[in-house]
């Protein structure tokens, strides 16, 4: 939440609560907050498994198989898990729902952040000497270098690399603005 929301001196003091039960039954709300989350993270395939590439090897011409289709599958409702009385997330929340998940609907905004992230990955895919199954901070690192103090240079030199990450900083931002107001409302943050 607080990344949807930087932390600014007017804000900064804003406390994070249990949120009421309405965001549950907000299947938009929660498709944008996991689009947004997909594509601003710090994840790193050197940790382990990148379970977070929200795109088939077809989409995005990779040259070789993932280790992870997690993602891709979550996202297309292949995931079947087992009844809430397990304790699993997403399991039997309605009495309706016996632990089948259907494909995520996502919204205008939530799109064009898929639309400009396939981009960018297809980009990547596109490059000699990569790691298939980089996350997107290690994309940016391929591109952007580090520092000779090891920070993680801001821009490239490559200049459609800058663009097509240009492009989703600007749809995250609009994605983030949409899905601002209902972290209020249902309660995340409390000012």
């Amino acid at each position: 939440m607080r990344k949807v929301i930087p932390a600014t001196w007017l804000n900064d003091r804003d406390q994070f609560l249990y949120p009421n039960e309405n965001w549950k039954s907000d299947n938009e709300f929660q498709n944008d907050c996991l689009a947004f989350t997909l594509f601003s993270n710090n994840i790193q395939s050197r940790f382990g498994v990148n379970h977070w590439i929200p795109f088939t090897e077809n989409e995005v011409n990779a040259k070789d198989k993932f280790e992870s289709h997690f993602m891709t599958d979550f996202i297309k409702g292949k995931i079947k898990q087992t009844p809430k009385s397990e304790g699993l997330l997403f399991a039997g929340e309605t009495p309706e729902d016996d632990g089948n998940l259907n494909p995520r609907q996502f919204s205008e905004e939530a799109q064009a952040v898929f639309n400009t992230g396939r981009d960018l990955w297809k980009y990547y895919h596109s490059q000699k000497d990569i790691n298939v199954n980089a996350s997107l901070y290690e994309m940016k690192e391929y591109f952007q270098g580090r520092n000779e103090k090891g920070r993680m240079n801001n821009k490239s030199i490559d200049e459609k690399y800058n663009a097509l990450i240009g492009s989703l900083r600007q749809n995250l931002n609009i994605l983030a603005n949409k899905i601002a107001p209902k972290i209020y409302e249902y309660g995340f943050l409390k000012q």
